[in-house]
């Protein structure tokens, strides 16, 4: 596994993923971390919102939950909303998923090269300091239905 960096990588990881775990999720409409993954959600991605802070709230048809060892569905995408020095307090959780996800993802301005080494090492892709709703657009892929 690597980090992926190039365009080609990012656009397909992003046309294979339907179900994205959202670590950090925000209840805040004015916020990165609930404006992307609802712009997500409006593509046809299902978003499992995770954030110990907002446990029960409804996102996106979905209850947060407070870490990612309570979701119930395999994940393709973490995506990361969360300071860099904060990543490696999830590194155990990420790595403790069955099945893994196929792919990590850190937000743009969200870097952390340590953490994205021991992921990769346990076969897991990582994407940082992108925008997964920036990416989307320009890529320009439309609803995930219609893919």
């Amino acid at each position: 596994m690597r980090e992926i960096v190039d365009e080609a990588s990012v656009r397909r990881v992003l046309e294979e993923a339907r179900t994205i775990a959202v670590l950090g999720v925000h209840v805040d409409p004015d916020k990165p971390a609930h404006y992307v993954p609802e712009y997500l959600a409006g593509q046809g991605y299902q978003i499992l919102p995770v954030n110990p802070a907002y446990v029960g709230r409804q996102l996106w048809g979905r209850a947060v939950v407070a870490t990612l060892a309570e979701l119930d569905t395999p994940v393709d995408i973490v995506d990361v909303f969360r300071r860099p020095d904060k990543i490696p307090e999830h590194l155990d959780d990420i790595l403790a998923m069955q099945p893994r996800p196929k792919l990590v993802w850190l937000q743009l301005g969200i870097r952390n090269d340590q953490a994205a080494r021991r992921l990769i090492q346990a076969g897991i892709e990582v994407v940082q300091d992108r925008c997964t709703l920036a990416d989307h657009r320009v890529f320009r892929l439309g609803p995930v239905a219609a893919r």
